[in-house]
């Protein structure tokens, strides 16, 4: 199984804004039943997309502050960074078709 990274504020800068390959960071809590269906396509996608993609996930319980500072409203909300930028974000549990149709548009 590939590596899901846990993002904390310490580590956000290095593992996301300065990552040399896009990152898909997944926003989450341990209490929210649709972050909880989302997570195994989250780990399929960290597997199939080994060294082109990095997975970062993002508890917003225990970090708050860039929860706070990306405007994450909802979760769980899954954000697509390249070269420290937003191109994508996606709001809510899909089909994981829905998830790689987008990535494959940004990869």
């Amino acid at each position: 199984m590939a590596v899901e990274v846990k993002l904390t504020t310490d580590s956000w800068e290095q593992e996301v804004l300065k990552s040399d390959i896009p990152v898909l960071v997944d926003f989450w809590a341990p209490w929210c039943g649709p972050c909880r269906m989302v997570a195994p396509v989250v780990s399929e996608i960290a597997h199939e997309y080994e060294g082109k993609l990095k997975i970062g996930k993002l508890n917003t319980d225990e970090e708050p502050d860039i929860a706070v500072k990306y405007g994450i409203m909802s979760i769980p909300t899954l954000m697509v960074f390249k070269n420290g930028e937003v191109v994508d974000q996606i709001i809510g549990a899909a089909p994981k078709e829905y998830f790689t149709q987008r990535l494959d548009k940004i990869l």
